[in-house]
């Protein structure tokens, strides 16, 4: 039987000739994965034989890679900030960048604690549960179009032993009640032209419903922005993770229903994040 290195170079070959941005790294991530293993000890042991029932989930797992399934998909999880998340390709896979907003409201309202918060298409349950868990006094209430990506939310808040997130079936705003005192969402905002040119990872794999949105992506941030007033509290906050190129479109928009809006740069220097306040 080949050994762990010889599998790993061969693996390698195979992810680059299909066009996969880091064919040796993600190699090495499923690999750690199928042995069960971190990352590192595969070099502590590469010599190893691979046993037959290990080599055909690796061959499984790699030739799934090739055909340029998400990394995270196959191996099921994802890190986000500091909660482990199942993911299935019911829900949209968290980005970077929405770790950035969580990070933005985590420490804007470190002091002054939301009492309600609403995540409107929560997806895995990424921000509603990483809010949840850093402001424990707070109730938030995460909400999905989607069942499946409900009961994959569900999931992730009883593998976090998360309690203070309930979570709702509603397209937006159609079965919600209350007021709050955040709302936030990462919701579509890609235009079809952009889901169309987007990597096979995204366009093959993950859900469309999460990622598309008509008016040239803008169809639901406008919906949201007409109607979050209504479940604002006196001095609540509308944060929005957007596309790069709408701040302008969402600033004109939402000037008929709030008095503020600021938009932040994310990492990589985009106009990313969109909060409005103070409703008419």
């Amino acid at each position: 039987m080949p050994s762990i290195i010889e599998l790993l170079q061969l693996s390698e070959e195979f992810l680059r000739k299909k066009n996969v941005k880091n064919p040796r790294l993600d190699s090495e991530l499923l690999f750690s994965f199928v042995l069960n293993c971190k990352r590192l000890d595969l070099y502590l042991m590469y010599k190893r034989e691979i046993k037959a029932p290990e080599l055909s989930n690796l061959r499984n797992a790699i030739y799934r890679r090739g055909m340029r399934e998400p990394l995270q998909y196959i191996i099921g999880n994802v890190e986000f900030f500091g909660l482990k998340l199942q993911v299935s390709n019911d829900v949209l896979i968290p980005r970077n960048e929405t770790e950035e907003l969580v990070d933005i409201i985590v420490k804007k309202f470190s002091k002054s604690q939301p009492k309600t918060i609403l995540d409107l298409g929560t997806g895995s349950g990424a921000i509603a549960l990483s809010l949840a868990k850093n402001f424990k006094d707070s109730q938030v209430l995460a909400v999905d179009i989607s069942s499946s990506a409900i009961s994959v939310a569900k999931k992730n808040a009883k593998i976090n032993k998360i309690q203070n997130v309930k979570f709702l079936q509603s397209h937006w705003f159609d079965n919600v009640s209350g007021k709050f005192d955040i709302i936030i969402s990462n919701p579509p905002y890609l235009s079809e032209n952009e889901m169309e040119s987007a990597d096979i990872e995204v366009k093959d794999f993950e859900p469309k419903i999460a990622l598309v949105s008509e008016k040239n992506g803008l169809r639901d941030i406008f919906e949201i922005i007409s109607k979050a007033g209504n479940f604002l509290n006196d001095g609540g906050v509308l944060s929005l993770e957007t596309g790069p190129s709408q701040h302008q479109e969402i600033r004109d928009f939402s000037s008929k229903y709030f008095k503020k809006f600021l938009s932040l740069q994310d990492m990589s220097k985009h106009d990313r994040f969109a909060f409005l306040w103070d409703k008419f």
